[in-house]
């Protein structure tokens, strides 16, 4: 819109700000008390490329001081922790620290026992580990800071008298920079001329903006929130305040979720270690073992039963991952937000850059309201009221720079630019014309621009204009509208998150966008929501007092940014696991509140410092890539968790029984009676044998972050005690097995013996324990393909090539090793290759006996998985259908209610409402076939509102009967419309009814999902008072 307005300066409406005031505690002699400089202050107009690189040599780079450790350093703590948990977040969990303790403990009392081998072997594990674990936390560390020096921010500067942009980190003191609004000040600075607002909050505290004129200094890590000014480079890098007090600003994160379900894993199997090898140490003195050996065994044992490389396998899956997303657009700042938004189940999305492109379209209709102009000069003088001869500022300058022809803008000057400023929400310049005429230029809001028209139909005009246009969703800004997002937002509800839009902008646009975008249209505006308490803390209750109304609108608009903190903290405080969107300075304090931060593309620096994740490419549908992408990773870690724990279980319980039910001397007969000296008289493998099986698990087990998985459809949740449950079945069989083939192998030389009735010859005791050696091997690898695969059988997910093809390898290496190990003895204990003696299938029989045990093993967890699923234990089927994390139950709390089979709700209606508007275009399209369409189509109109009523009632909020006669009713429709889509084949195209019966099966899925929360809800209804009250 353009129009001949006399322009008249207004003053801005007063905001609650604050004066500058120094707050580095000190001030330099000519600068005024309150910190300000004084008329002496040098203030830049420039540097040359030439001065800047001796500046720059001489200061160093604008980097803020980053502790660095070396890595040598770090493999010495490998030595010491054990694991790569600095990557997670810099707390070390105590049962961590405990299994490296544990292991310095067990090498020192094998060589004061004079146990030197056996103590090499143990310390040459321990240095295995170390190396590896090394080798994954540098690359991971190395990954991650590569990743982050994307991320850098950028300055305008101006060198060799030209404004560009640069790398911040080359500024140099005395460098001239363009501060303006939604920019982080990129050093500390004083400013030279005009006046802005800058946010101090994380260098002071102050929630309020700060107002700087001339003089005064803006410091590096503050952001400028209004304004636009140009200023001069005091301090670069470590002589900032920022830098002088980066100790004190940073702060130690807690443990995050992943770390805190590893940290329970590792207690419960490193105190069942303690408990079971202590025990087993007490019964071998008690029947009068030798100290020595007895405490050797034990220690050993210890050692391999202890999951030490844990945290390493778990880091390098979430590093392989950040990879991997950073590939598809989104770039991971923190490791632990992966394992976070593979269970996020709640995001609130601003609508800028996500729901929408972030980009300004200039559109043909351009209302004149000034005879003579037309749109090419409407967009000239649109870029006379930017800096055009200078880089874009923002989006709207980005698009109108790139649209108006500058090459015919060459003879003005730019005397005066005001830019900016979300008070008087317009910029204004002043402009002297080739012909030498003085003018001003304005461009903003356009009732902001109204307000200066003294014609009062042409400001009624605009009214109109305004208004028809918002009603359509499009900002009346200058000659701009926002294009479409190119993400169907739907995809986030059929993985199981449910969307809120939270926008500054007006009630009007932002349910009309919604409504494009099929997210609902129940938008209130910021009047019902929370706010700060009078201290500015907040408040307790949140959850309590707001979530229900929060949680049942489809987003917010006109917030402002502490509406947006509030929002997220008052789901977070419900139980959700909440991701957040943003692009602006005013959603950083939200972006760090969230369980999972998203700074969208083209986000400002001040939104990508506080996001974990922060994307490269427009739109939602890289973040519901990333959602998918992290679920793999969760179920990666997850399987390799599962695997981990039985396979423990399997090598602590086989030689804590072995040591109690298997007595050597009294159950084997060897074969050559001058043997007899050397049996035991308790089963035990060397400690070579165990710490291979040990070595060659945790190298193989690198692999599983390369694994093929199948992302789950709904939000991630850990269920630690059905994992325990099925690993303690999967380790049961593999230690059963085990122990079942020692037994008989003792009694290989007894006449009556199972070996003597197959025709197999007895075994001489050192290939028995070969043979127990080449079991655990055998059963540890085949656990992990049973493992990685629930509740299906393992042939029901293929497995990544890497992982099989290390398995392989692994597998060949241990068989190998039982072939051909040479007679002889270690530890006191015999040993003899399977292959040594004259009798050269015991590799195969017992290759075939792992097998079978394998295929029963994997029969007895799809049992398990079944029960488990069928009878809600451990409410595992219950828990993974309530969309709220922790919550194992509908009736667990008021947001588990509410939450409860609203997504699928809101899903069916989309779909039905798709099946629908196919179904009208039919009925134009076929005129006989119309009557059946027609009655199948107002069939299907009622039964899209009761789906509505579902999701926003929530299905706990309706009696059973009703929902079980919404669900069939719905079911109906959709037979019926089936039968219409047959009846008119042949009458209409056949793409149109492919594409109605495509509707149909989502609609049918859709209804599938819905039906099985109202499962769970309707168990819900029929429970009893005890198990409801539970």
């Amino acid at each position: 819109m353009a129009a001949d307005v006399e322009m008249q300066q207004q003053p801005p409406e007063e905001a609650p700000i604050k004066e500058a005031k120094e707050i580095d505690g000190g001030s330099e002699s000519g600068d005024h008390s309150d910190g300000r400089k004084g008329d002496d202050w040098h203030y830049s107009n420039g540097l040359t490329t030439a001065e800047a690189e001796k500046l720059l040599a001489e200061h160093g780079r604008n980097e803020l001081p980053e502790k660095t450790t070396p890595k040598w350093v770090v493999y010495l703590n490998q030595m010491y922790n054990g694991s790569a948990c600095n990557l997670f977040g810099g707390v070390k969990p105590a049962a961590e620290s405990a299994m490296a303790v544990l292991a310095g403990i067990a090498i020192v009392i094998e060589f004061a026992i004079q146990n030197y081998i056996d103590g090499g072997i143990l310390l040459g594990i321990q240095f295995g580990n170390a190396t590896l674990g090394w080798y994954e936390t540098t690359k991971a560390a190395d990954a991650v800071a590569a990743l982050k020096a994307s991320l850098k921010p950028v300055a305008v500067v101006k060198r060799d008298d030209k404004w560009c942009q640069m790398d911040a980190t080359l500024l140099v003191p005395g460098d001239l920079v363009l501060l303006a609004a939604g920019a982080a000040v990129p050093a500390d600075c004083v400013v030279n001329e005009g006046r802005i607002e800058v946010d101090q909050a994380a260098l002071t505290g102050e929630s309020l903006p700060v107002t700087m004129y001339k003089g005064d200094g803006a410091k590096m890590g503050s952001t400028v929130t209004r304004g636009e000014v140009e200023a001069t480079v005091e301090f670069t890098g470590a002589q900032t305040f920022f830098g002088k007090t980066a100790t004190l600003l940073q702060s130690v994160d807690g443990l995050g979720n992943l770390q805190k379900i590893l940290l329970k894993i590792m207690f419960v199997l490193v105190s069942m270690s303690l408990v079971l090898c202590g025990a087993a140490l007490i019964y071998l003195l008690a029947r009068g073992e030798n100290f020595k050996h007895a405490l050797s065994f034990t220690i050993v044992l210890l050692v391999a039963s202890i999951p030490i490389a844990i945290e390493i396998v778990c880091t390098t899956t979430l590093a392989l991952g950040s990879r991997q997303l950073s590939v598809h657009g989104a770039i991971v700042t923190r490791l632990q937000a992966i394992e976070e938004m593979a269970g996020m189940n709640m995001l609130c999305s601003d609508k800028t850059g996500t729901l929408t492109m972030n980009k300004m379209v200039i559109q043909d209709h351009c209302p004149i309201f000034k005879s003579g102009e037309n749109r090419e000069s409407v967009l000239a003088a649109a870029a006379l009221a930017a800096k055009w001869k200078e880089p874009a500022k923002d989006a709207l300058d980005t698009m109108v720079l790139g649209a108006a022809d500058l090459d015919a803008l060459e003879g003005y000057t730019m005397l005066d630019h005001q830019p900016f400023d979300p008070t008087i929400k317009r910029t204004e310049s002043t402009i002297k014309a080739p012909d030498g005429k003085v003018f001003k230029v304005t461009k903003g809001a356009p009732h902001i621009i109204a307000k200066l028209i003294t014609n009062e139909h042409i400001f009624h005009t605009i009214e109109e204009e305004v208004h028809d246009l918002g009603t359509r969703g499009i900002r009346s800004l200058a000659i701009a509208k926002t294009a479409e997002g190119d993400m169907n937002t739907w995809e986030a509800l059929e993985n199981g998150v449910d969307v809120k839009m939270v926008t500054g902008d007006q009630v009007l646009i932002a349910k009309e966008m919604s409504r494009m975008l099929g997210l609902g249209v129940n938008i209130p505006n910021a009047d019902g929501l929370p706010k700060f308490d009078a201290d500015g803390k907040v408040p307790s209750n949140l959850g309590e007092k707001y979530g229900q109304m929060i949680l049942e609108a489809d987003g917010f608009a006109q917030v402002y940014p502490e509406h947006k903190y509030l929002i997220v903290e008052t789901l977070r405080q419900q139980g959700f696991a909440v991701g957040m969107t943003g692009d602006g300075v005013n959603d950083a304090p939200a972006l760090k509140r969230a369980d999972v931060g998203i700074a969208v593309s083209g986000a400002t620096d001040a939104a990508r410092a506080a996001a974990d994740i922060v994307l490269t490419q427009p739109g939602l549908s890289v973040v519901i890539h990333a959602i998918v992408i992290a679920r793999c990773i969760f179920q990666r870690v997850k399987n390799f968790i599962n695997y981990r724990i039985a396979a423990t279980l399997q090598l602590l319980c086989f030689f804590f029984i072995s040591v109690f039910a298997f007595d050597p001397q009294k159950m084997y007969t060897p074969v050559d009676p001058a043997d007899a000296d050397e049996v035991p008289s308790f089963f035990q493998l060397p400690v070579l044998m165990l710490m291979l099986i040990t070595l060659l698990n945790d190298g193989t087990l690198i692999s599983v972050g390369y694994d093929h998985v199948i992302p789950s459809a709904r939000p991630e949740k850990w269920n630690l005690r059905v994992l325990f449950l099925v690993s303690t079945v999967l380790g049961f069989v593999s230690m059963a097995s085990s122990l079942l083939m020692l037994g008989f192998a003792l009694k290989s030389t007894d006449p009556d013996s199972l070996f003597q009735e197959w025709g197999l010859p007895p075994m001489e005791y050192g290939q028995i324990v070969t043979a127990i050696y080449l079991k655990v091997s055998l059963s540890d690898f085949l656990t992990l393909f049973s493992a990685r695969t629930n509740p299906g059988p393992f042939w029901s997910q293929r497995p990544g090539k890497l992982l099989l093809s290390a398995a392989l390898i692994a597998l060949g290496l241990s068989t190998t090793l039982a072939c051909v190990w040479p007679k002889g003895t270690l530890d006191d204990v015999p040993v003899e290759g399977l292959t040594q003696g004259s009798y050269k299938l015991w590799p195969l029989w017992i290759w075939i006996y792992c097998i079978i045990c394998w295929f029963i093993q994997d029969a007895l967890k799809v049992v398990s998985y079944y029960f488990i699923y069928k009878f809600d234990v451990f409410k595992a089927r219950t828990g993974a259908l309530v969309n709220v994390r922790g919550a194992l139950g509908p009736n667990e709390s008021k947001a588990a209610q509410g939450a409860t089979g609203k997504v699928e709700a809101k899903l069916v209606e989309h779909k039905v409402e798709n099946a629908l508007n196919t179904m009208e275009k039919l009925q134009r399209m076929s005129a006989t076939a119309a009557p059946g369409l027609a009655r199948a189509s107002q069939n299907l109109a009622l039964a899209r509102v009761s789906a509505a009523n579902l999701h926003r009632t929530s299905l706990t909020g309706v009696a059973a009967p009703d929902l079980e006669a919404s669900v069939a009713d719905i079911h109906n429709v959709v037979d019926e419309i089936q039968a219409a889509a047959d009846d008119v084949a042949g009458q209409v195209p056949e793409e149109k009814r492919e594409e109605l019966l495509k509707d149909i099966k989502e609609v049918k899925q859709a209804v599938a999902n819905l039906e099985r929360v109202s499962a769970v809800v309707l168990n819900r209804s029929s429970a009893g008072p005890s198990e409801s009250k539970q």
